[in-house]
């Protein structure tokens, strides 16, 4: 812990930025404000995990209704893309939503 001290120290003095780092990690530790960690996991994982599911969904659907592997994987995959392009549009359309319902009710 105390080499860490120093090692930061150290690299502190020879900045040659003129503001004081730990006052700004400070004042950015105590923003007050919702988590985006909900908005993250909805924008960047629920797309990620639709997409897996439905191309796993459709590989096994395809899989007992069409022999060639090439043509399941090509449908599978192009169903998949647009499964999770309207799962995004969803996504948006209730975020709009919602940010529209919370400036209205703002005023």
């Amino acid at each position: 812990m105390v080499v860490k001290t120093m090692i930061e120290q150290k690299v502190c003095q020879d900045c040659n930025q003129k503001h004081d780092c730990q006052r700004i990690y400070e004042q950015l530790g105590d923003v007050e404000g919702p988590s985006v960690v909900i908005k993250v996991i909805v924008a960047f994982l629920l797309p990620l995990v639709v997409f897996i599911v439905s191309l796993a969904a459709f590989q096994e659907i395809f899989a007992k209704a069409i022999s060639s592997q090439r043509v399941q994987t090509a449908f599978s995959f192009l169903l998949a893309l647009l499964v999770t392009f309207i799962c995004i549009l969803i996504i948006r359309v209730v975020n709009r939503t919602r940010t529209n319902t919370d400036l209205a009710n703002t005023d």
